[in-house]
């Protein structure tokens, strides 16, 4: 009786961080190798199109000089586009002192390490159904 044969997958190296904004969060998964950029299975360019997109999360790297060495994947719920791009930076710079402690020091002055920790301001009873909102007064 034949044996089925099992075919083993090469697994790349990587390391793993994630980062948050608001209540959006990113799995970042750092590869030691060129490659594609990619977030939620597109390319990075396609998920978060713009000049000002593509300045902010290449900034990291470029800052490093390491653009062609890293490749990476993430993978990001919750919030909007903006606080999605936050999160996945803060992940990324999070992954990349991982692989080289070294990394921290211009990272933390360019302020990509740092989480930013604002969010929404929840309701406020007996305001309107607003955060900040007076009660409208009556006239008279």
């Amino acid at each position: 009786m034949a044996q089925p044969t099992k075919t083993a997958t090469a697994k790349a190296k990587y390391v793993y961080a994630i980062g948050r904004r608001k209540t959006a969060t990113a799995r970042v998964r750092l590869f030691l190798k060129a490659g594609d950029w990619l977030v939620n299975d597109q390319a990075i360019a396609q998920y978060f199109p713009g000049e000002v997109a593509r300045h902010y999360y290449s900034q990291p790297l470029k800052l490093l000089g390491k653009s062609e060495t890293f490749s990476f994947t993430s993978r990001i719920v919750g919030s909007g586009k903006t606080a999605q791009l936050q999160a996945m930076v803060h992940g990324l710079s999070r992954a990349l002192i991982k692989v080289d402690p070294a990394f921290k020091s211009p990272l933390k002055q360019a302020g990509f390490i740092t989480r930013d920790s604002r969010m929404k301001q929840s309701r406020q009873i007996g305001t309107g159904g607003k955060a900040r909102r007076k009660k409208q007064s009556p006239k008279r």
